[in-house]
């Protein structure tokens, strides 16, 4: 099959759909590439290297008249006419927003696959773009922030006095926003975070940021993966919480988005004018009408209270040679789902593997492209085809969270359901009967025993909690310095069971046996664990 690159149609556009690793990826899977001279100029991917990697250099009419055009804009009307009927084009599209360009697609015969259509399944991660350039797009969107905030993010101790560290309040905690909290994270800044969707409170919690609790039921949940429309209250509720976290924080990103639909509002100009001078607010959703009253998209707007936003709608395409990469790779994945049959070619698993090899020799012949339309992945991403609009696709059902678990059904005989012990505990009264129950237990037994072992006792039920309290309220991020401390500490049972082996008693050597057992492989184990993720820091030797 033969696969063009061709120039971006927007000057402004660096990103291109295809570096010379992802070149070599498709020669590898047996097509031909055909590449316009300087498509890749703006990535740093200079026609040389495309060469190198196996490429054909050609003018722009060469490779938009290849049986598969990729690109990352959509493609203009003067592309369209250099397009060959009965050929295909995967670009960045936004078919819900452009009815004209989907009615052109099929009115000159070209299959269009639209990019930012991929569904959000476990089957099609490997082909969404949209996931790949939001990454980016959270991560460039603190750098700058950082820079426009004229501060530092970390907090600092000098001898001239300590600074605070900067707040950073990111609403949405999507590919885009995860990105973002983890960037802000490892800056050193405090990072708050929300979303309507209380499933990725867990997600927010493991990045070390604070997750905004909201009290009211948001509802409006969609099934494709995205967050629904709230209902009244919880759009209420959602605009106080958003007007109280923004005027506290230094740093507000915001990345709302419903695919199809114009960005929601979130922050009016109230809350704008309230928030301090300084501030810097960054709206990703600035290309779809910002979620920030008075966000321009392309533009940055100081107001008159001194707060920056900025809608800026480049932000990936501000890194474009990791840009180019990744979006390139999600382009090889297509390929290899559109044409599976490809003798010796692997799978879209190995995409990632076959691109560090070198550069193979002349392509065979591929086969040409198999547009499954029975495939979930092919049909929500094809909005063209046979001089048909096939947009909107039938609805692709996902959710972020599994369902709640349904009552299991009893038996005609009227049995009841059976609870595992790992449901009985997650049940709030359950778990609280059983705490009674020990405790009950506890007490009686101290109540009966001699005054040594009623000492002992108590010291272990303190230990105990005190135990529970500190270490559940370690950050995660120091869970493996927190693991030589346990070994400390098994070092110590260690050697308090082997003083207790010589007891009178046979009860007290059996169990100072298997403490020095119990202990023994806690220690040998986290030495081990330690000694390997030490390894993963060393510098190979030459």
């Amino acid at each position: 099959m033969l696969i063009g690159i061709p120039c971006e149609p927007r000057e402004a556009q660096a990103i291109v759909a295809a570096t010379p690793a992802t070149v070599t990826a498709l020669r590898r899977r047996g097509h031909e590439v055909l590449v316009e001279h300087g498509a890749g100029e703006r990535a740093s991917c200079p026609d040389v290297a495309y060469a190198e990697a196996g490429a054909r250099l050609v003018d722009r009419a060469g490779a938009l008249a290849a049986d598969l055009v990729l690109q990352v804009d959509a493609p203009t009307t003067e592309q369209l006419a250099l397009m060959r009927p009965g050929g295909a084009v995967a670009a960045l599209m936004a078919p819900a927003r452009s009815p004209e360009l989907l009615d052109a697609l099929a009115d000159h015969g070209v299959t269009g696959l639209a990019m930012d259509a991929v569904p959000r399944i476990s089957r099609a991660q490997s082909l969404d773009a949209l996931s790949s350039m939001a990454n980016l797009a959270g991560y460039r969107a603190v750098i700058e922030a950082a820079h426009h905030y004229g501060g530092m993010l970390a907090g600092q101790v000098t001898a001239a006095g300590t600074t605070p560290p900067a707040t950073v309040f990111v609403v949405g905690a999507g590919v885009a926003g995860l990105a973002a909290i983890g960037a802000a994270q490892s800056l050193g800044a405090q990072v708050r975070a929300f979303d309507v969707r209380p499933e990725v409170a867990e997600q927010v919690a493991s990045m070390g940021a604070t997750f905004v609790e909201l009290e009211v039921e948001v509802g409006g949940g969609r099934t494709d993966g995205y967050a629904g429309e709230l209902t009244e209250d919880a759009e209420r509720a959602t605009q106080e919480l958003y007007a109280q976290e923004a005027m506290t924080a230094d740093i507000v990103i915001t990345t709302a988005l419903i695919p199809g639909r114009p960005a929601p509002r979130l922050i009016d100009a109230g809350t704008v004018g309230a928030m301090r001078p300084g501030s810097v607010v960054v709206d990703l959703a600035a290309a779809n009408g910002g979620n920030v009253e008075g966000t321009v998209a392309d533009e940055r707007v100081v107001t008159d209270g001194g707060v920056t936003i900025l809608g800026w709608t480049d932000l990936a395409g501000r890194m474009p040679a990791q840009a180019s990469q990744l979006y390139g790779t999600n382009m090889v994945n297509l390929v290899a789902l559109l044409a599976p049959e490809t003798s010796g070619a692997p799978g879209a698993d190995g995409v990632a593997e076959e691109m560090a090899g070198t550069p193979p020799g002349p392509a065979p012949t591929g086969p040409p492209l198999e547009l499954d339309l029975e495939d979930q992945v092919v049909r929500a991403m094809t909005v063209a085809h046979d001089g048909r609009v096939l947009w909107p696709p039938p609805p692709a059902s996902v959710r972020a969270a599994p369902p709640p678990p349904t009552a299991p059904e009893e038996s005609a005989a009227g049995a009841t359901a059976r609870h595992t012990p790992d449901e009985v505990l997650r049940d709030p009264r359950r778990r609280r009967a059983v705490v009674l129950v020990l405790a009950v237990l506890a007490g009686v037994g101290a109540a009966f025993a001699p005054d040594e072992l009623r000492m002992h006792l108590t010291v272990f039920a303190l230990a105990v909690i005190a135990g529970y309290y500190v270490i559940s309220h370690v950050t995660h991020a120091l869970h493996t310095p927190l693991m030589s401390v346990t070994n400390a500490i098994s070092g110590i049972i260690c050697v308090g069971a082997i003083l207790q082996v010589g007891s009178n008693s046979t009860w007290v050597t059996a169990l100072a046996l298997v403490g020095i057992t119990v202990a023994s492989i806690n220690i040998f184990g986290g030495f081990t664990v330690t000694h390997r993720m030490l390894g993963m820091f060393r510098r190979a030797e030459p």
